[in-house]
């Protein structure tokens, strides 16, 4: 199609109807500078690609005139037409010499040798430590019947303390009043409370060393230690501290009065 046909026909279309491009903007909401843009064909200045496209679509569609034919006549004229597919290009990569594949076979065979050579030499080693140590321990047997060990020293046995691993227990406080009273709880070092509990009140604290408990009135005060009951905080009806730990927790279970 000749330069200009497209643009002269979409005008020759507008102006047989009587219709102006105010009414076709209004219609069509499409920009008046972009119709004149298509009527002129200048390219330039419109926005390209699928947004033409549907300028066409949507005139042809106010026009009463067959959209594919009008896309058609405006690829023609726009000049785009469907491209050839290009054929994909084939990068044929060099045969490589047939040199390389040999030198990578013999490289695989050196290194398999050497560990298997590696292997050989190792377990020997592995074998005659092996039979050295069962001589040794042959030639201690008979010591080792007659007195006992090798050393003809009974072994000392390993005390009970040592067999026994230290696992620390997690403390859990319970402070119990039976009067309003004032109490102050430290666990391992840190402030949990600092107020007065109300009568019958009961509050938890957990540390994982020690607290140090406060009452201003020792006698409104109940300790629990992990569920087990723990002496006076002081003298009855006056105030005391108390510093309660897991050492505590055995001597109660063991029995041993309270220091």
């Amino acid at each position: 199609m000749a330069s200009g046909t497209f643009g002269e026909r979409l005008k020759r279309e507008r102006e047989m109807r009587e219709v102006s491009l105010k009414e076709v903007t209004t219609a069509t909401r499409i920009g008046p500078r972009f119709l004149e843009a298509l009527e002129n064909e200048e390219w330039d200045k419109l926005p390209g690609g699928i947004f033409n496209r549907g300028f066409v679509r949507s005139i042809a569609r106010f026009l009463g005139l067959d959209e594919e034919n009008l896309l058609a006549e405006y690829d023609m004229a726009r000049g785009e037409q469907s491209l050839p597919v290009p054929q994909p290009y084939e990068n044929k990569i060099p045969r490589p010499p047939i040199w390389i594949p040999i030198l990578a076979v013999l490289a695989l065979l050196a290194v398999f040798g050497g560990l298997i050579a590696g292997g050989i030499y190792g377990w020997r080693r592995y074998a005659a430590h092996r039979a050295a140590k069962q001589s040794s321990s042959s030639a201690l047997l008979p010591a080792q019947r007659q007195t006992g060990t090798a050393s003809g020293v009974p072994a000392a046995k390993p005390s009970s303390d040592s067999l026994t691993p230290s696992i620390a227990i997690p403390l859990d406080l319970a402070v119990s009043t039976s009067a309003a009273t004032r109490v102050r709880v430290l666990a391992d070092g840190a402030l949990l409370l600092d107020a007065e509990i109300p009568a019958g009140g009961t509050r938890h604290f957990s540390a994982s060393r020690q607290f140090e408990v406060t009452a201003a009135d020792s006698s409104s005060v109940l300790l629990e230690l992990n569920g087990r009951a723990m002496p006076p905080v002081g003298t009855p009806g006056a105030s005391g501290t108390i510093v309660l730990s897991e050492k505590d927790l055995r001597q109660a279970s063991g029995g041993t009065p309270q220091p």
